[in-house]
């Protein structure tokens, strides 16, 4: 609604001509819509990297979390895509354009020679293209340079689509008599020739665009999904895991980046900075249910008996 009335407004602007919005009957309409469906957001479920603990640099994996996600990535090309897709979302809280805008030319060397650092161009915070930087963990940076390496990319966007084609095993076909042979050289037939068994094999085509944005939260609820089906997140049952699953959407890394940020003890103002936030609203609004859980009531009605 909010977004609807802007946008209403810029085009009567731009328009010269007055603006209905902002007329007395309009607002007191908006204002009783507001009250009648209410105002709060739905919001992404959280991606937190040892999932929902009050510890997240010490306290045991918990419900859905990146960790044990990035652990169940194997080797193959896509899972290597993915494993460094996640763990880079997870340490930059990009939203998902950003995620995909992401190209070789980006990476910068940093102090920790493990680390490095990341330049964002243009945002959603960011219109005009002032830029940022964000950190990627070692963690990430071996995750991003074993998919760069496998994909055999040098160049361009990072992340790209990977088209998968599987061959079944297929049996071989003995000697071939000699009448058949002459037979298929005078009609130039090939009716039937030696042909060596052949195992069931894989095969990869890396592109060479990147992927959509709208590809990431497919993406991150099959590595989830995978991560469940090998063993992962014990504590949950199957229906509990896919109620959480519908859940997850290509923010919610960031939303979960921002609360174990909270959770770890960063201030507010640490926070923005780390995610490039231009207002408080939205980390504070990510954060609210573990500020009343670990804000001062928390902390005495916890300890109460």
């Amino acid at each position: 609604m909010t977004s609807t009335l802007s946008a209403d407004t810029k085009l009567h602007r731009l328009c010269r001509v007055a603006n209905p919005c902002g007329d007395e009957l309009v607002r007191l309409t908006v204002a009783g819509l507001r009250r009648e469906a209410g105002v709060a957001q739905r919001q992404a479920r959280p991606l937190r990297f040892r999932g929902a603990v009050k510890d997240p640099l010490a306290d045991a994996p918990r419900g859905i979390n990146v960790r044990a996600a990035l652990d169940a990535c194997d080797g193959t090309l896509p899972a290597l895509r993915d494993r460094a897709l996640l763990s880079i979302a997870y340490d930059t809280g990009l939203r998902a354009s950003e995620l995909v805008a992401i190209a070789v030319e980006d990476l910068q060397e940093a102090l920790d020679p493990d680390a490095r650092l990341l330049r964002i161009g243009r945002s959603k915070g960011d219109q005009e293209g002032e830029g940022a930087t964000a950190y990627l963990s070692p963690r990430s940076v071996a995750a991003l340079l074993a998919w760069l390496e496998a994909a055999g990319i040098e160049a361009g966007p990072v992340f790209r689509r990977v088209i998968v084609r599987r061959y079944k095993a297929q049996a071989g076909r003995g000697k071939v008599d000699p009448a058949t042979i002459a037979w298929n050289a005078r009609w130039d037939s090939s009716w039937f020739v030696p042909r060596a068994a052949q195992a069931a094999r894989t095969e990869y085509d890396v592109g060479e665009t990147a992927l959509h944005a709208g590809s990431v939260t497919p993406i991150f609820r099959a590595i989830l999904r995978r991560a469940f089906d090998a063993g992962a997140f014990g504590d949950l049952d199957a229906r509990t895991f896919a109620d959480q699953l519908k859940q997850i959407s290509a923010h919610s890394t960031r939303v979960g980046v921002n609360q174990d940020y909270f959770a770890s003890g960063e201030n507010l103002a640490g926070i923005m900075d780390a995610l490039r936030w231009k207002s408080p609203r939205m980390p504070l609004q990510y954060n609210r249910n573990l500020a009343a859980e670990q804000g001062a009531a928390g902390r005495l009605l916890g300890k109460l008996k």
